[in-house]
């Protein structure tokens, strides 16, 4: 980890700044879905990038809330969480909203774009920077890989309102590292622990920080998987993630119906969790 008069040096060559509060906005990817903590909730890569930035700054002078929800779409992200940040008014907002809407049958990327737009507005008129991330490669994941090019082409919309409102990018389709298999959780829709770690280094790298690892460090090698061991995981994660998923987009229920969001948290305490869990 630098010393904090060199990131600031870093960040401020991308017209960033020094970070004192950070805001994330977002769905059970912000939330941290899939990383879990010792007392039962979710740390998660905004949690851990908080975690990242606090080191950076004096002791006790960092301020941190997670808006996020799982299972919320864009309209829902808007409507609750976006006034919320606009009222922090804090010096980085991650805003990663959409995806549970491009994954939905029907839905336009444009349409979908075109509201996004709308709240990036909103952020950047409120915070000193908003960082926006693409979505996934999604090539090899079995329940969405037929969505790649409706994916592909929201991540073109996001670039392009990044470009317009001069955001930092997290690129997320093309961090190699987490297209490994180890780097998702069992229901293979949300990163494990290591996932989410990869993906914080990855975005103080879109911030200007130097990070304290590469988020391309290779995996170890892993034994190769038989026809059999491969066909008996696939049906496990049927069962028991694939229908549950399904039965509640039938149903029209979220995941996120009786959530909380974290709201604010103490990055020292997050450290706390993240040395238990180790």
């Amino acid at each position: 980890m630098v010393v904090a008069n060199e990131s600031r040096a870093l960040t401020d060559s991308l017209g960033i700044g020094t970070i004192r509060s950070y805001a994330a906005v977002g769905d059970s990817f912000t939330e941290g879905v899939g990383d879990p903590a010792p007392d039962g909730t979710f740390v998660g890569w905004a949690d851990r990038l908080a975690v990242l930035l606090d080191d950076l700054v004096p002791e006790d002078t960092f301020q941190y809330a997670n808006l996020a929800v799982r299972g919320k779409l864009l309209d829902q992200i808007v409507e609750h969480q976006v006034p919320r940040a606009v009222e922090l008014a804090p010096d980085l907002v991650t805003f990663v909203a959409g995806g549970n809407d491009i994954i939905r049958p029907g839905t336009d990327p444009d349409d979908v774009a075109e509201r996004f737009e709308q709240a990036v507005a909103r952020l950047t008129e409120a915070a000193g920077t908003v960082m926006l991330a693409t979505g996934f490669d999604t090539r090899d994941v079995a329940v969405l890989k037929h969505l790649r090019g409706k994916i592909a082409t929201y991540n073109m919309h996001v670039r392009a309102i990044a470009d317009r409102y001069r955001c930092p990018v997290l690129d997320l389709w093309s961090l190699k590292s987490i297209q490994d298999r180890r780097a998702w959780d069992e229901d293979r829709l949300h990163l494990a622990a290591e996932g989410h770690t990869r993906v914080a280094l990855r975005a103080g790298q879109a911030l200007g920080i130097e990070v304290p690892a590469d988020p391309e460090q290779a995996w170890p090698p892993l034994p190769p998987r038989g026809t059999f061991e491969v066909r008996r995981d696939d049906i496990h994660w049927a069962r028991e993630f694939l229908v549950p998923w399904i039965g509640r987009r039938l149903r029209g229920e979220s995941s996120g119906d009786r959530v909380q969001a974290k709201g604010f948290l103490n990055p020292h305490e997050i450290k706390a969790q993240l040395r238990s869990a180790s």
